[in-house]
């Protein structure tokens, strides 16, 4: 990132369609699942082709609202020669969803086996969301990203599922972590806020994961040259939820296979540009 005053060239640049909870639901379609999408876009061209962007992986759309007071949500995303990047975001519409909405679109939520959410929306909205959900039996997986210091502990006792990387970890309980042991304190942490289910990415390291007064280990990263990390983080979500059974016992290897899938797409610029599809992807 420029530093205040300082104007610096790129090398190149591109749009694509993007958001944690898009690209989370195109690598979950991409990979067998079967996607309902609640959002918000702005009645303008980015909103127009967000959406047709997810009908092209048959994502459902019909939970996507679109707001005239307001534009679509974007992100500018900043890649160094190491391939890793910064992100600025503009929440717009998502910002703006509202209780009654995520109400009338219950239905989808009912259907479902797994809820996912970022903090990309509304916490408000979340909240709702999960309860729902909770009431219907239906699994939530938080995603805390972009970070926040203090998570509503409603929110976090209506979570099954939390997914951080290393940097929103270390916001969410507040100190850094330098070491093996200061990551399973730093999760241990999270358990005693009463999440049972912690899988923290990791990047080039991989995956930690652990359940509470249960099994938990790391699950390594392939090794692999990255060009850009973009959307690294959502498609191992999306692809681990789609490849998780309903009753959770095949964890380890939804691990294994959403390392897998994200270790083809920071080989790959962009965002859903980058998430590879089940035929690409090898598990032997």
């Amino acid at each position: 990132m420029p530093k205040p005053g300082e104007t610096i060239h790129s090398k190149e640049m591109f749009t694509s369609g993007g958001g944690k909870g898009a690209n989370q639901a195109i690598a979950a379609a991409r990979n067998g699942g079967n996607v309902n999408f609640i959002g918000a876009v702005g009645n303008d061209n980015s909103g127009k082709a967000l959406v047709e962007l997810l009908g092209q992986d048959k994502i459902e759309t019909k939970g996507i609202k679109q707001l005239e007071s307001t534009r679509t949500g974007s992100a500018y995303v900043n890649v160094n020669d190491e391939g890793e990047n910064s992100i600025i975001i503009y929440g717009g519409a998502n910002q703006l969803i509202t209780d009654e909405h995520i109400i009338e679109m219950n239905n989808l939520i009912e259907e479902s086996d797994y809820v996912i959410a970022q903090f990309e929306t509304n916490l408000s909205s979340i909240e709702k969301t999960f309860e729902i959900a909770k009431e219907m039996g239906v699994t939530t997986i938080l995603n805390p990203a972009p970070a926040k210091r203090v998570i509503p502990k409603n929110i976090i006792q209506l979570t099954d599922i939390l997914i951080p990387n290393e940097t929103e970890l270390e916001t969410i309980v507040g100190s850094k972590i330098t070491n093996e042991a200061e990551l399973i304190k730093s999760v241990h942490a999270i358990h005693e806020m009463g999440i049972k289910i912690v899988i923290v990415t990791l990047g080039s390291k991989g995956v930690f994961y652990s359940i509470y007064n249960g099994d938990s280990g790391f699950v390594p990263a392939l090794k692999v040259k990255a060009i850009d990390t973009t959307a690294a983080g959502d498609t191992f979500i999306g692809t681990f939820a789609a490849k998780l059974r309903s009753d959770l016992s095949n964890i380890n290897d939804a691990i294994a296979y959403g390392n897998r899938a994200a270790s083809l797409t920071v080989q790959r610029y962009g965002a859903q540009t980058s998430i590879p599809y089940k035929s690409e992807i090898n598990m032997e």
